[in-house]
């Protein structure tokens, strides 16, 4: 019941605090975080009251079916950005965006730490530098769609995001297995071809398959059903069935079979909005009701955060370092990508921002480095630090450039108005 509770208190908590958000211009995605903070285990948590606030973070990972649903639900919606019919025109241009933000910002961020690492080699080992290196290809998609949703922003810099954010799974993935290899090599001393080249591989086309597979009895059972209720009540069975398939694991001989969510459920979306004639009404109608959904996810997201990391130094300084060069990395690739193919002028100035936050594949990664003993336990921290700072302030930046970028349209003044009249005939 503590339990329960303490998840409902913070969905409203976090519900009102978008309203004193909203008066500062901030996006519902960072109210929901700071909720989380506050609601979290070094703050109302600390009080120790059952149901006012997590107590530990032991308790935060009893829900950690939610975030894991919602990230599919995530990644279903951004997969069916991906239509075959404006993939013909764009797919070429996403391609090379996609890749060269990613493996530019893993670059960029490699070199800057690996020069840390000379100077401070007692603090960061190269192996440790280049898997943090790997692991700032990725990108947040939860943060960048919801505040495309919410305010609802549509233009040639969303058109681009989108699919670049989705691809950005993929080329993380990729980077990161192999770095990570390279970097266990480093440490242990000996080359393991298979877990560099194979394994990686392996995930990224064995999530892609499954997807596609689950994604096509989708639209064929689909057809079984006239009304739209019981056809979104399939596409969340489909959804919750996709999320269980991907978290198997097992060995076939020395190679290591698993699968990426974040990828199965991606290819789940592509081929269901493909096939599917009703899909984009049934998409527009899942937003109502995933929206408290995503908003726990982020609220819980915000409770796991690690706020003991400021307590080390080096970490911090470590992290700022992770985290502007990041930046550096999303925008130069995201502008050399754009201009050489040729996109607007507002993309290839806005598209870079909207790729500055991280957090659940990055988490991700982080838990997978943190059995590699002490050097996994610091990346992690210095992860936690940049994903703690990048979610507060990435969706204001994302909600920045979609505005200057046009794809946030302002409010007319007539909605204004509308508003502003009801306000004050209820006396506000």
């Amino acid at each position: 019941m503590n339990l329960f509770l303490a998840a409902a208190i913070a969905l409203i908590a976090g519900l009102l605090m978008t309203r004193v958000a909203g008066k500062f211009g901030l996006p519902d995605v960072t109210a929901y975080l700071i909720t989380g903070v506050l609601v979290g285990p070094y703050f109302l948590g600390r009080l120790g009251v059952p149901g006012l606030g997590f107590v530990s973070g032991a308790e935060v990972a009893q829900l950690g079916f939610i975030p894991s649903t919602a990230l599919g639900f995530i990644a279903f919606t951004i997969g069916s950005e991906f239509v075959w019919s404006e993939l013909k025109k764009t797919g070429r241009r996403i391609l090379i965006i996609g890749i060269l933000e990613g493996v530019l910002t893993s670059i960029v961020v490699d070199i800057v730490l690996l020069t840390a690492h000379i100077f401070l080699p007692g603090t960061l080992s190269a192996a440790g530098a280049i898997t943090m290196g790997a692991i700032a290809a990725a990108t947040a998609p939860a943060a960048t769609l919801m505040v495309v949703r919410q305010y609802k922003a549509k233009g040639k810099v969303v058109d681009v995001l989108l699919p670049v954010v989705a691809l950005d799974d993929a080329v993380g993935l990729a980077v990161f297995a192999v770095s990570f290899g390279i970097a266990r090599a480093m440490s242990d001393g000996a080359v393991d071809v298979i877990s560099i080249a194979v394994d990686p591989l392996v995930e990224i086309v064995l999530s892609l398959v499954m997807g596609g597979l689950l994604g096509e009895l989708l639209t064929r059972l689909e057809k079984l059903f006239n009304s739209g209720r019981n056809r979104m009540a399939l596409i969340v069975g489909f959804v919750l069935l996709t999320v269980a398939l991907s978290m198997l694991e097992f060995d076939i001989g020395p190679v290591h079979i698993a699968f990426s969510t974040l990828l199965v459920c991606m290819a789940l979306g592509v081929i269901f909005c493909n096939r599917c004639p009703f899909a984009e009404d049934l998409m527009n109608k899942s937003d109502k009701w995933t929206s408290p959904l995503f908003a726990l996810f982020f609220i819980l997201s915000g409770a796991e955060l690690e706020l003991s990391v400021f307590a080390s130094a080096a970490v911090i300084g470590i992290g700022l370092l992770y985290i502007i060069f990041r930046c550096v990395g999303k925008y130069l690739g995201a502008y050399i990508g754009t201009t050489v193919t040729g996109c607007e002028p507002q993309v290839r100035k806005w598209l870079g921002i909207t790729l500055f936050p991280q957090a659940g594949v990055a988490l991700g990664m982080s838990v997978t480095v943190s059995s590699w003993g002490a050097e996994g336990a610091l990346i992690r921290n210095i992860i936690l630090f940049g994903v703690l700072i990048y979610e507060l302030f990435g969706p204001v930046m994302t909600k920045y450039a979609l505005t200057r970028s046009g794809d946030i349209k302002p409010k007319s003044p007539e909605v204004e108005n509308r508003r502003a009249n009801y306000l004050a005939s209820k006396g506000k």
